[in-house]
């Protein structure tokens, strides 16, 4: 039987990865820190099923322990500090969790596991203030956030590790992936949880940049693609992506539309705002503490190499991702949170 060990289990992409393995029949670990508050609401149906052991990134005597005792075939590295915004606010532990936690993980596979194979998520915000449209994984990196700089340090080492020591150590650039388990202070999920909560409560919006531009996928289908990289012949990297890019302004707009909502754009810069047409009331504002140091304008990413190379391309687009997402969130919104 295969093993597999997931660090950051209890993610979005951690939980539909643990879902794709067991049905593959793996025996999968993860990895999840001690909390006072609950925090595994997103693998709490499949908890029997899994081998969870306590651990973080940042400790390196905890995962040289879990890699030792495991000795997994197959290793994911999805434990991130992964909101960006956030990252502005927190540099120090960006980089230890996104930038050493890689490390960390490396070498313990390459003193206790050497036969691991490992795949790190890795993110299109290393591409930063784009240097050239689409991103390919021959596009330079120019990253302008913390988050980013702290997962440029983790896939570079990954690289290093993969031609230093022939670990079979792979990068998967994963550009925005989203679903009903995206995290609630992540902007897809505002949005359509905020329409959702709109309906009910009255209560408005609050977002930052709304011509930000970027190419959002299907989590899951990003769960089938580092399955394919880590099963690959050979370690390489790859860009996931849609190979579509939309502005933050078209995922309200097509939110509003699946809600049936008629919604109109009035004022402009800081003072505009998304107004439901039928009562003139304000869904969405424009909230200045949502806007970041430094902004990345458009994304979007050129798939070709993982679907000739591993057969991989995304089926959900742009369109049926916002379908997905609101759908959920209107049949499982209360005012009393999500059910």
């Amino acid at each position: 039987m295969i093993k597999s060990c997931i660090f950051g289990i209890t993610g979005q992409v951690g939980s539909y990865l643990a879902e794709k393995l067991l049905e593959q029949g793996h025996e999968v670990h993860g990895i999840v820190r001690r909390s006072s508050s609950f925090n595994r609401i997103r693998i709490e149906h499949i908890r029997n099923k899994l081998n969870l052991h306590y651990g973080d990134v940042t400790d390196a005597i905890s995962v040289n322990k879990i890699i030792n005792e495991i000795k997994p075939d197959y290793v994911y590295n999805l434990a991130a500090q992964s909101h960006v915004g956030i990252s502005f606010f927190t540099p120090l532990y960006t980089i230890t969790t996104d930038g050493i936690g890689p490390l960390n993980i490396l070498e313990a596979i390459l003193n206790h596991s050497p036969h691991s194979k490992y795949v790190q998520a890795s993110t299109s915000e290393l591409y930063g203030k784009v240097l050239e449209i689409p991103q390919t994984e021959k596009t330079p990196f120019n990253p302008v956030s913390p988050y980013a700089c702290a997962k440029l340090y983790g896939y570079f080492i990954t690289k290093s590790y993969r031609q230093a020591y022939n670990l079979f150590a792979c990068n998967s650039i994963c550009f925005n992936h989203e679903s009903p388990r995206r995290g609630d202070n992540f902007v897809t999920k505002k949005i359509t949880l905020g329409i959702a909560k709109w309906l009910q409560t009255g209560e408005h919006i609050r977002l930052g940049n709304l011509d930000s531009f970027r190419d959002w996928g299907y989590a899951p289908e990003f769960c089938d693609a580092m399955i394919k990289i880590i099963e690959h012949s050979e370690p390489d990297d790859f860009v996931i992506a849609t190979g579509e890019s939309h502005s933050i302004r078209e995922f309200v707009e097509e939110s509003c539309k699946y809600a049936n909502i008629d919604l109109v754009w009035k004022g402009s810069g800081i003072n505009e705002v998304g107004i439901d047409k039928k009562t003139n009331k304000n869904i969405i504002v424009i909230d200045p503490k949502f806007f970041r140091p430094s902004e990345v304008d458009l994304l979007l990413g050129d798939p070709a190499k993982a679907k000739t190379v591993l057969g991989w391309e995304s089926k959900v687009k742009f369109k049926e991702l916002v379908q997905i997402m609101m759908e959920y969130d209107l049949k499982n919104y209360t005012t009393k949170g999500i059910n």
